[in-house]
């Protein structure tokens, strides 16, 4: 079995890019990134820091009754802010914790703030993507804009690539090694049918850089299960089998994964570096979203 074909997202940061240098020009997506980074970048200050009027930052969780998860998205948010000063960064919660996301962005509105970016602390898009986040924007008092959530990105997959070696997993494994390896990318799960879309696309992106298979498998309500996929990947032969947990925080499904790897399992995404500038990055790409069709109208 060979690692599936690599699929990447068009909201990548992309050669061309102030992220990461160099032209390359070969796609209307790369051209429009081109804008839209340019357009982002006009919002910045020579010193880095984000012009007064900038919209505010609200990192949307979804909640736990976990207390490490909301202690991780909290040191999240500190690094995220230190990457960005001066950007005012809050935290709404979908459900589970406080604030919740209703109450933040009210709160918005007694500091005299008028305009946010929403962006999901989710790895994939599903029902709190396509309908929780958008329906609490829209009754929201201060004007919103719900950016893409973090997944799929090459961003992500740095942080999945960092935990699986924090974990013990060899970056400089031989071909005979790979020919035995493999991972299971455990995520959440759901219903949706776009939230396994992404979760392949990331376990895509994880493939080629690893080297070997990358089965995604779920914690819940979509399939396969986590055990299920490492058995799968046993009867062909992968005797050594890691489980990269694709959460962003501690919690039950992140523990019930874990403690189903037969080898090695990765610690939740959680406070890597990867993290907090994924977290700008949909913030920056929101924003220049919004910025190209009102220059559109401007030149009209």
């Amino acid at each position: 079995m060979t690692a599936s074909p690599t699929l990447y997202d068009e909201s990548a940061p992309r050669p061309g890019s102030p992220l990461t240098g160099g032209a390359h020009l070969d796609s209307t997506a790369h051209i429009m990134n081109r804008i839209s980074d340019q357009l982002t970048s006009q919002l910045v200050s020579l010193d880095g820091r984000r012009r007064p009027g900038a919209p505010a930052l609200v990192v949307v969780a979804h909640g736990s009754r976990d207390p490490r998860a909301l202690s991780t998205v909290r040191t999240l948010l500190d690094r995220v802010r230190a990457l960005r000063p001066g950007l005012p960064v809050h935290l709404g919660h979908i459900e589970l914790n406080t604030p919740l996301l209703t109450d933040t962005l009210a709160g918005l509105e007694a500091r005299g703030t008028q305009d946010a970016v929403l962006v999901p602390l989710l790895l994939a898009r599903g029902y709190h993507v396509r309908r929780d986040i958008p329906e609490m924007a829209a009754n929201a008092p201060v004007r919103t804009r719900v950016a893409d959530p973090l997944g799929p990105h090459p961003l992500l997959v740095d942080a999945l690539h960092t935990r699986l070696i924090e974990a013990g997993w060899n970056p400089s494994m031989t071909s005979a090694e790979r020919r035995r390896s493999a991972v299971v990318l455990a995520a959440a799960g759901s219903r949706d049918p776009d939230s396994a879309v992404d979760t392949r696309r990331t376990a895509n992106l994880l493939a080629a850089r690893l080297g070997v298979p990358v089965l995604p498998a779920y914690a819940s309500t979509a399939a396969p299960t986590v055990p299920t996929a490492i058995r799968a990947l046993v009867a062909r032969g992968r005797d050594e089998v890691a489980v990269a947990s694709c959460f962003t925080a501690p919690g039950r499904f992140a523990t019930e994964c874990a403690q189903a790897a037969p080898w090695i399992a990765s610690a939740p995404l959680g406070t890597h570096p990867a993290m907090a500038a994924l977290v700008l990055h949909r913030y920056d790409r929101a924003l220049a979203a919004r910025a190209v069709p009102e220059l559109a109208k401007v030149s009209a």
